[in-house]
């Protein structure tokens, strides 16, 4: 689910890039885009996708030690976090025999187990893939819409792992 959260955030301005005025703004700006790129996600607030608002600058405060200037910020941002009960769509990326791996979004780690593919059944070759009795067919790169059962937070890979099903109604590949 797409959420909207606003954070506070520290941002450190080098002194070569204290200009001041609008450029300032910009260089805080920038500043705290690339950290919000390398921070990827959190648990509470889960992958980080824009920055939409920079809501206001705090007062910077020298660093001694090196001249750069620290200003805490506040600003909006839309992030992205599955839920258990939630419908999703993703790409598969990995089939075996125990089931498949879907990609979904910034969530690398999908996973669809063989047992919660009702009428579906695994059909190995070159190119494996699983087959429903009403001739649907799952294959690599198929786009397959899906029930989040439970998701789990990997701290050192700063990522969600989620498991889902084809249970219910409407779930499936998707045409």
């Amino acid at each position: 689910m797409y959420l909207k959260a606003q954070l506070p955030w520290n941002v450190i301005i080098p002194p070569e890039k204290l200009d001041g005025g609008l450029m300032l703004q910009k260089s805080i700006m920038l500043c705290l885009l690339e950290e919000f790129a390398n921070k990827k996600a959190t648990k509470d607030h889960g992958y980080f996708v824009a920055v939409t608002t920079l809501d206001s600058i705090g007062e910077g405060k020298v660093r001694f030690e090196s001249g750069n200037v620290l200003f805490p910020v506040m600003f909006s941002c839309v992030t992205f976090k599955p839920f258990r009960g939630e419908v999703l769509q993703g790409t598969v990326n990995r089939i075996m025999k125990q089931g498949l791996f879907l990609e979904c979004g910034p969530i690398r780690n999908v996973f669809l187990s063989a047992h919660k593919l009702p009428d579906y059944r695994y059909v190995p070759g070159e190119n494996p893939v699983f087959l429903s009795d009403k001739h649907s067919k799952i294959e690599m790169n198929s786009v397959v819409r899906f029930m989040v059962l439970g998701t789990r937070w990997i701290e050192t890979d700063k990522e969600f792992q989620v498991v889902g099903s084809l249970e219910g109604d409407f779930l499936g590949p998707v045409w």
